[in-house]
């Protein structure tokens, strides 16, 4: 494995020194693109896009032809881990995710047991495999899998969620029931991220998503230690290089010590943080992902760049461990066209903050910024808008 020909995003990851502030984006693959809902119609249901190997390839470069973005994520599902457990993954139109035999008994508790990703989940890793070869080391490769808890509350819940109802009875009740899946989901959650690592996933993260759901001693004793615990198992270097590991609580804000010691590289923030703050606190241990608020995309260019560059000055002008991303996924009725605003709003102001233009002249940075938005990016741009 070599580095690829652009490497800001795992450089940053390891907190080493970057031109500018690398970008990419959570489900940057996704229906606010005209070309993946193409790519969808033909695959004839989300799930048989994510199984194919060919057409998730196709949709994960998708972004990447239009955006000028530092890395490009595996396009996949967090439930393909409990559906090669046999719980039955299913899609409903305007429903979301479904499991046909949700975890409630005693009985199918003690009967889980960890799938074999090279048995159960070889389209993933083909898929992976297909996309290095396609990405033909231009940008990095993010392999990616649900948190124990967060895949959980799928698991217990049969569904999403708004209350929590069935999972926080068990935790509650018999927490020593969850502890069973927590521990047997903690155990696939690291095969399957070694076997994208050995596939050719250049970095991984971990998506706490739901565990901001939890009360700060439940988080404690219900998702942070198997975190931990994963990342222990990790694959850290493969053919010479670092792969570097991002957890991502979702309302994780108050925990962010608590994150930045179980050994992750990076931690992913969501918008509800000041990302400046975060830098104080653990800034010195990990990297730091994020933080836009999704919301902003839906603003005109200008309040975009803006926006941004709040972002990007609060984490501080060095910039140094400071991957961009959203504070979460981004939303599918975003204009296509505002993600190339914000891209290139990342790269250049990011670039001028770094060379120190903005602490010079402020007026001077607001120009170049306001030029920016309504005239596009400056000659010399390898922005790709498509």
């Amino acid at each position: 494995m070599t580095r690829p020909c652009n490497d800001s995003f795992l450089r940053a990851l390891l907190r080493e020194p970057t031109e500018y502030t690398p970008v990419w984006l959570m489900r940057q693959a996704g229906r606010y693109l005209p070309e993946y809902c193409e790519t969808r119609r033909r695959a004839g249901s989300f799930l048989q896009l994510c199984k194919n190997p060919a057409m998730a390839c196709e949709v994960t470069l998708q972004p990447l032809a239009r955006y000028d973005l530092d890395a490009a994520i595996l396009f996949s599902d967090i439930l393909t881990v409990p559906d090669a457990m046999g719980l039955g993954l299913y899609f409903s139109d305007g429903e979301g995710p479904r499991f046909e035999r949700p975890l409630r008994e005693e009985w199918a508790i003690r009967d889980l047991s960890a799938p074999d990703p090279w048995d159960h989940l070889r389209y993933v890793m083909d898929a992976v495999s297909e996309i290095r070869r396609a990405l033909n080391n231009s940008v990095p490769l993010i392999g990616f899998s649900g948190s124990p808890y967060t895949l959980a509350c799928y698991m217990v819940e049969g569904a999403s969620s708004t209350d929590y109802r069935c999972i926080k009875s068990m935790l509650y009740n018999r927490p020593d029931l969850l502890h069973r899946i927590l521990s047997v989901t903690a155990d696939a959650v690291s095969a399957y991220l070694n076997a994208q690592i050995e596939s050719g996933a250049q970095a991984v993260m971990i998506f706490d998503s739901w565990g901001g759901s939890l009360s700060a001693a439940a988080y404690q004793e219900f998702s942070l230690p198997y975190l931990r615990r994963i990342i222990a198992t990790l694959i850290r270097q493969r053919n010479g290089e670092r792969v570097p590991s991002i957890v991502f609580t979702k309302g994780g804000g108050l925990w962010l010590e608590s994150i930045a010691d179980i050994g992750c590289d990076a931690i992913g923030v969501d918008w509800t943080i000041d990302i400046g703050e975060a830098r104080r606190r653990v800034g010195h241990k990990v990297a730091l992902q994020g933080n836009l608020d999704p919301g902003v995309l839906f603003a005109t260019p200008e309040t975009i760049a803006a926006e941004a560059g709040k972002v990007l000055a609060s984490y501080g002008a060095d910039g140094s461990g400071h991957v961009f991303n959203l504070g979460h996924g981004i939303s599918q009725f975003t204009p296509p066209e505002n993600v190339t605003a914000l891209v290139d709003a990342v790269h250049s102001r990011s670039r001028l903050l770094r060379s120190g233009t903005d602490q010079k002249s402020p007026q001077a940075l607001d120009l170049f910024t306001e030029t920016m938005v309504t005239s596009g990016p400056p000659s010399g741009s390898s922005a790709n808008p498509g």
